[in-house]
C-alpha cells in the first residue's frame, strides 16, 4: 500500500482531525505496540498497524479517511471475539495495546456536542503477561522472569512470576548458571536490560531462551526500583518482611515489577509475595539436556511423546502446571522427595480413595487462574463460580480422606487447608458465591442476567417490574389490535423508535384518521409498513428502560462485592489452590504407578544407581499403543563405595536400543527426584546434583556452529562442570569429525570422566577400541546391546549383557535402511578388506585396489557373516551327484554343527 498514509505522526503538514489526532497522541505512547483502539463494537487498527494486522489474521484491509493528503488503511476486528484475534498476534511475536472507551458517547455530550468519547490504554498484552482463559494453555505455566548481573559481575539473579496465578519467585545464581536456571520455568518471555546486552552471562542466557526478550531501559534495572515497586505493590513501608535481597535480586526484582505494571498501565501489582527456591537446591538440567531426554517437549515441539506428556495423569489444571514444574526443577531435599513418594504410595495402597478423590477433583475448575483475573479486574461471574466449585469440590475431597484415618505429611496438610468448615470465611465466601450466580453465566458481568432469583431482593423487584412490564406490552397490543379491529397490529421495538405499533401498509390511513390519530402518532412509514407510538407505550418504555438500567446495576453491585471478598481471601484462596494441586499430583503418580507398574524409588545419599528390569516410560508407552512389548534391563552404577563401576561403557550395533538405555536411566533419576514413581521391577537411586544428557547433535546455523562444534561445546559443559554427584550419559562423542580425531577425543572424555569428574556416567560408543580402557581403569566396564544375525537378518533382541559387543553390523543396518544393493554389496567388500588389513585404513591405495563397480551378479549378492561364509565355502565345495547316501549324512551333519557356532 505505497500510496497510504504510514503511521509516523512526526511530520504533520496538515492538521488531523479531532478524531484522529487522539489516536495518534494515544499510539505515540505505545509505538512499538500494536493499538487496538476500541470504536463502538469493534477494535479498529489504522496506519502500519492494519497493514500488518490484516496480514496475520488475514482480514480485510480498508481505509478511513486522509492523513496527509493519503488515505489512512484500515482494518478492525469485533469486541466480542478479540481474544482469539490476540492470541494469534502474540503467536506471532506482536505485542498489542489495548485502548478502550473510557465514557459513554452519551457522557462525552455533556462535555459538548462535538466532544469526542475519551480513550486510555487499559493494558498491553505481551506472551509473558496473559490472563485470559482463551489466551491460556489451562494445563501450562507462563513465567516472565528478568534477569540481571551485579556490577562486579560476580552475582547474577533471576525474578520470576507469573502473572496468570500470582506466583512470583525470586533466586540469587551464579552468572555463568543463568541460562540453566531459566529453564527450570515455563518461560513465555524474558526481560533484560538494554545496558547489559553485551555482558557474556546475559548473551548465553537470551540465546539458550526459546521465548521472545524484551530489552528494557537501564533505570528498571536498579535496586531502589525494586525496593520502591515491593513497597508498592504490597502496601510496605519497609520490605524486611518480605525477605532480605540483595542489590541484584532487587534489580531483577524492579526489571520484573516495573515491566508489569507497565503492561498493567500503571494499574495495581496483583502478585503473591516473592517467595525463594528451596534453599537445598534443584537437580540442575542444562538446556541441551532438557532438550535431549524430552522432558516437557517432544523433538517436534510438542508436549506428545515427551516424558510429561506421557506420565501426565492429573485431573486439574493447577495440578498439570505443579507436576511440570516438578518435573522441571526435581527436588535435592530428601525429606521433601520422601514426602511426595508417601503421598503418592498412600493412594496406591488404597485404590478406592484414589479413585473417589480424582473423581472429585475432576469437578474442581482452576481456581488459581481465576483468582486471579478477578484479582486484575479481567474476571467474570464465571471465575466467581468456578472458586465457589473448586473450593466445594476440594472439600468434599478432604472430608473424604479425613476418614480414611492416618494421612501422610503431605495430604494431611493439603486436607487441613481444603476443609472448609475449619475456615468459617472461605465457606461462606464459597456458600455465597455458590447460591448468588446462576448455573451458566455469562463471561462478561456487564451482559447481566447472572445473578441467582431470591439472592438480592432490590434486583429482584426490578426485575418483576421489567417482567411484568413485557407483560403489559403483550396486553396492550391484544388492547389495540381489538380496539382498532386490526388484527395484524404489532407491538414491536428498535433501538430507534424504541417501542412503536406497527401495522401493515394498507391499514395506516385508518390510524392517522380520527378518531384513532388521536392516540396513535405517526413516525415511520415503510414500503409495507406503517409505525406509530403511543404515549402510553412511551411511558411504559421509559419504566423498562429504567428497570432494565437498574437491574445491570444491582447485578454490577453484587459483582464487585463478591469479587471485592475474593481479593480480601487472596491469600487463602492461593492456599486452597496449592493443596488442590499437591492432592492431584500424588493421586495422579498413584494412578500412573498403577497403571505401568511403577515402583517406589529408594533414596539414597551415597551417588548409586541400582535398577532392575528398567524401563523408558515414553518408549514403552509407544510399543504399547502398537501392541509391543518393552525389554527391561538392569543397570548398576557406584561413585562412591565402588560396589559397581561408575563408568559403563556401552557398545552395540544401531537400532539396538543404546540411546533409550541410556536415556531410561537418566529419565529414572529426574522421576525419582522430582517425588515420581518409577518403571522398573526395584531402584535405589543416589541424588544427583546435576544430570546431562549429549545424545544426538545437530547444526546450530543461526549461530554459525557445525554439528560437531555443538557437540564439542556440550561435551566440554560437561567435563568442565559434572562433579562426583553428577549422573552424566554421552552418546557417540567424536562422531562428527575423521575416524582417529574421534578415537581420541572420545578416548580423553571416557578417562576424564573417570578419574577427574569421578561421576556416574554411560558412555555409548562404536570406537570398540575404546572397550580396552575397561581392563585399564579401575571403575569402569563395558556393557553391549545383544544382536543377532539369523538366515541373513539381524534381529535386535534389546537386551544389555556385559562385555563388549563383538562387532557394530552397520552394514546390515544400512541393508535394512533400504540402500542400493550395489551399496551394501561395496559396503561389504571394503568392510571384509578393512577387517582383513587394519592398517590399510590409513593408505588411500586400499580403495584403489578395490574395484569402483560392481557387476549385476556382485550387487545381488547378500552381505553374510563370518558362519554364514563358511557354511557357504562348504557347500561350494560340495559336488553333490558324487556324494554316496553316507556322505550325504555326514555333510547335514557339518552344516549342523556350523550352524551351531553361528548361534
Amino acid at each position: 500500500m505505497a500510496d497510504t498514509a504510514t503511521s509516523s505522526p512526526a511530520s504533520k503538514t496538515s492538521a488531523p482531525t479531532p478524531f484522529m489526532a487522539q489516536y495518534l497522541s494515544i499510539k505515540k505512547q505505545q509505538p512499538d505496540a500494536l493499538l487496538f483502539f476500541r470504536m463502538g463494537d469493534f477494535y479498529e487498527l489504522f496506519f502500519d498497524d492494519a497493514v500488518e494486522a490484516a496480514k496475520i489474521l488475514d482480514i480485510t484491509l480498508t481505509s478511513r479517511g486522509e492523513h496527509e493528503g493519503k488515505p489512512i488503511p484500515m482494518a478492525g476486528v469485533p469486541y466480542h471475539a478479540a481474544e482469539g484475534y490476540l492470541a494469534r498476534l502474540i503467536k506471532a511475536g506482536c505485542r498489542v495495546a489495548v485502548c478502550e472507551q473510557t465514557e459513554s458517547p452519551a457522557e462525552a455530550k455533556k462535555r459538548g456536542s462535538k466532544a469526542i468519547v475519551n480513550r486510555e490504554i487499559v493494558r498491553i498484552v505481551t506472551p509473558g503477561t496473559l490472563t485470559e482463559e482463551a489466551l491460556l494453555p489451562a494445563r501450562q505455566g507462563q513465567a516472565l522472569a528478568a534477569i540481571a548481573i551485579g556490577a562486579g559481575g560476580s552475582e547474577g539473579a533471576i525474578a520470576v512470576c507469573d502473572v496468570s496465578t500470582g506466583k512470583f519467585d525470586v533466586a540469587g545464581v551464579d552468572p555463568a548458571a543463568l541460562a540453566d536456571m531459566l529453564l527450570a520455568w515455563p518461560l513465555s518471555e524474558l526481560l533484560a536490560a538494554d545496558a547489559d546486552s553485551g555482558k557474556p552471562p546475559i548473551i548465553s542466557a537470551t540465546a539458550a531462551s526459546t521465548a521472545p526478550v524484551t530489552w528494557r531501559p537501564a533505570r528498571a534495572a536498579t535496586h531502589k526500583t525494586g525496593e520502591a515497586l515491593l513497597k508498592e505493590a504490597f502496601g510496605l513501608a519497609a520490605i524486611d518482611a518480605l525477605g532480605d535481597f540483595s542489590r541484584t535480586e532487587l534489580s531483577a526484582i524492579g526489571l520484573l515489577l516495573d515491566y508489569v505494571k507497565l503492561t498493567q498501565a500503571g494499574s495495581e501489582i496483583r502478585l503473591d509475595p516473592p517467595r525463594r527456591p528451596d534453599p537445598t537446591g534443584h537437580l540442575a538440567i542444562d538446556p541441551a539436556t532438557r532438550v535431549s531426554l524430552e522432558i516437557d517437549r517432544a523433538m517436534n515441539g510438542g508436549r506428545d511423546g515427551s516424558l510429561l506428556g506421557t506420565i501426565d495423569r492429573t485431573v486439574t489444571a493447577p495440578g498439570a502446571r505443579l507436576l511440570a514444574a516438578r518435573l522441571a526443577r526435581p527436588s535435592l531435599d530428601v525429606s521433601e522427595i520422601e514426602a511426595r513418594l508417601d503421598a503418592a504410595a498412600w493412594f496406591v495402597d488404597d485404590t478406592s480413595a484414589l479413585e473417589d478423590l480424582r473423581a472429585r477433583l475432576r469437578q474442581a475448575p482452576d481456581l488459581e487462574r481465576a483468582r486471579t483475573r478477578l484479582n486484575l479486574g479481567r474476571g467474570g461471574p464465571r471465575d466467581l463460580l468456578a472458586i465457589a466449585n473448586a473450593l466445594h469440590a476440594a472439600s468434599d475431597a478432604a472430608g473424604l480422606m479425613n476418614q480414611s484415618g492416618e494421612l501422610p505429611a503431605h495430604l494431611a496438610a493439603a486436607c487441613e487447608q481444603l476443609n472448609l468448615s475449619g475456615q468459617p470465611d472461605l465457606q461462606a465466601l464459597a456458600d455465597d458465591m455458590g447460591r448468588a450466580i446462576t448455573e451458566s453465566p455469562p463471561t462478561l458481568a456487564r451482559d447481566g442476567g447472572f445473578v441467582a432469583a431470591g439472592w438480592d431482593k432490590a434486583l429482584d423487584d426490578v426485575r418483576s417490574l421489567r417482567d411484568d412490564s413485557r407483560k403489559i406490552i403483550a396486553e396492550m397490543q391484544a388492547r389495540y389490535a381489538s380496539d382498532t379491529g386490526i388484527s395484524a397490529l404489532k407491538v414491536k421495538f428498535n433501538n430507534v423508535l424504541g417501542y412503536f405499533v406497527d401495522v401493515p401498509a394498507k391499514h395506516g390511513d385508518t390510524l392517522m384518521a380520527p378518531p384513532f390519530s388521536e392516540t396513535f402518532i405517526h413516525r415511520q412509514t415503510l414500503a409495507g409498513n406503517v409505525r406509530f407510538s403511543t404515549s402510553e407505550l412511551a411511558e411504559l418504555a421509559g419504566r423498562i428502560s429504567r428497570a432494565e438500567e437498574e437491574a445491570k446495576a444491582r447485578e454490577l453491585a453484587v459483582f464487585d462485592d463478591l469479587s471485592a471478598r475474593v481479593s480480601a481471601a487472596s491469600v487463602s484462596l492461593s492456599a486452597s489452590a496449592e493443596a488442590i494441586a499437591c492432592l492431584d499430583v500424588a493421586a495422579a503418580t498413584a494412578a500412573w504407578a498403577l497403571e505401568v507398574d511403577a515402583i517406589r524409588p529408594r533414596i539414597e545419599a551415597e551417588p548409586v544407581f541400582d535398577a532392575e528390569a528398567l524401563r523408558h516410560p515414553v518408549v514403552e508407552a509407544a510399543l504399547k499403543k502398537d501392541g509391543q512389548g518393552f525389554t527391561a534391563n538392569a543397570l548398576k552404577l557406584d561413585a562412591g563405595i565402588k560396589e559397581a563401576p561408575r563408568l559403563l561403557l556401552v557398545t552395540g550395533p544401531n537400532m539396538a536400543g543404546k540411546s533409550t538405555y541410556l536415556r531410561q536411566s537418566a529419565l529414572a533419576v529426574i522421576l525419582a527426584q522430582a517425588g515420581y514413581f518409577v518403571p522398573a521391577r526395584s531402584i535405589r537411586v543416589g541424588l544427583a546434583d546435576r544430570v546431562f544428557s549429549r545424545v544426538g547433535a545437530s547444526d546450530d546455523l543461526a549461530r554459525g556452529r557445525s554439528t560437531f562444534m555443538v557437540e564439542m561445546v556440550e561435551t566440554a559443559a560437561i567435563l568442565t562442570q559434572a562433579t562426583r554427584r553428577s549422573f552424566v550419559i554421552l552418546d557417540e562423542v567424536g562422531r562428527g569429525t575423521s575416524t582417529w580425531d574421534g578415537l581420541a577425543i572420545a578416548w580423553a572424555a571416557v578417562e576424564h570422566l573417570h578419574s577427574t569428574n569421578g561421576c556416574r556416567a554411560l558412555f555409548a560408543t562404536h570406537y570398540h577400541e575404546l572397550t580396552g580402557l575397561a581392563d585399564d581403569l579401575s571403575g569402569a566396564a563395558n556393557a553391549s546391546l545383544r544382536a543377532r544375525e539369523w538366515k541373513n537378518d539381524l534381529v535386535f533382541l534389546h537386551e544389555v549383557q556385559p562385555g563388549p559387543a563383538d562387532k557394530s553390523y552397520g552394514v546390515q543396518v544400512a541393508r535394512l535402511a533400504g540402500l542400493p544393493k550395489k551399496a551394501v554389496s561395496r559396503a561389504a567388500q571394503i568392510l571384509k578388506r578393512l577387517e582383513t588389513d587394519p592398517s590399510s585404513a590409513e593408505t588411500l591405495p586400499l580403495f584403489a585396489s578395490a574395484p569402483l563397480t560392481i557387476d549385476e551378479g556382485a550387487a545381488d549378492t547378500p552381505v553374510h557373516s563370518a558362519a554364514e561364509d563358511r557354511l557357504i565355502a562348504l557347500l561350494e565345495e560340495v559336488d553333490p551327484d558324487s556324494l554316496t547316501p553316507r556322505e550325504a549324512l555326514d555333510l547335514v551333519y557339518r552344516l549342523k554343527t556350523e550352524a551351531r557356532h553361528e548361534d
